[in-house]
């Protein structure tokens, strides 16, 4: 097929801000936890921050008057807010293309998500993705990102070396998961993380959207029917 090149043969994805438009919502829950259990509300980029982290290392960090103890009652309150707004979410454009494609030409894919493993199951009921991985790793089972643990078990499971693995992701925490593991990384900047700190954690490429993903993949012909000025 023309311009289907692939520049790699495993293909793993973070989910929240890379395949699904989540950061904004992750971000405002987090402010609706600390301000309903009177703790200083974290500022917007704050609470952006810390997306892709598991939940223990993110509320230390964004919310550290938050106690241990009560860090399950955070979640309790973050998730009745959370999951209501979460049918509202959307997919970035072009990114159930490729993925699909990627599957469809016979290509390994997984997802490395800070996601808990309750989470990731209810996204994928939403968009019916899926059957279109080869593999998970969510932050109920493995070292939180930036930890390597992730790929590491992607990569044996589906053996594949990491000189031969992408992991696609929007935050700096993805970009640092990879390079610890001695992959590349391609970093989308319409995330959690900004440009200015995408750039300094030093990814293989920056991707401003899926069609730019695609091209450096080398898998242009995947997308080539989206639009994506919606």
């Amino acid at each position: 097929m023309t311009g289907f090149a692939p520049k790699y043969d495993l293909f793993v994805f973070d989910w929240d801000g890379t395949v699904m438009d989540t950061t904004a919502l992750i971000a405002k829950g987090i402010q609706h936890a600390a301000r309903e259990m009177g703790y200083p509300v974290p500022s917007f980029q704050d609470a952006c921050g810390v997306i892709g982290l598991d939940w223990r290392s993110a509320i230390l960090k964004v919310v550290p008057d938050c106690p241990e103890s009560e860090h399950m009652r955070f979640g309790e309150i973050y998730r009745a807010w959370y999951i209501p707004h979460e049918a509202d979410v959307i997919l970035f454009p072009g990114m159930r293309e490729l993925i699909v494609g990627l599957h469809a030409r016979g290509l390994r894919t997984a997802v490395a998500t800070g996601k808990s493993r309750e989470g990731l199951r209810r996204v994928f009921e939403r968009t019916g993705l899926e059957g279109f991985f080869m593999t998970t790793q969510t932050a109920s089972e493995c070292l939180p990102k930036p930890n390597a643990e992730m790929l590491e078990k992607i990569g044996i499971e589906l053996d594949v070396p990491a000189e031969r693995t992408v992991m696609i992701g929007d935050t700096t925490h993805d970009v640092i998961m990879a390079h610890r593991y001695g992959c590349d990384a391609a970093a989308m900047t319409y995330g959690a993380s900004t440009l200015q700190d995408l750039i300094a954690s030093k990814p293989a490429v920056l991707c401003p959207d899926v069609r730019a993903l695609a091209e450096y993949l080398g898998v242009s012909e995947l997308v080539k029917d989206v639009d994506f000025t919606r």
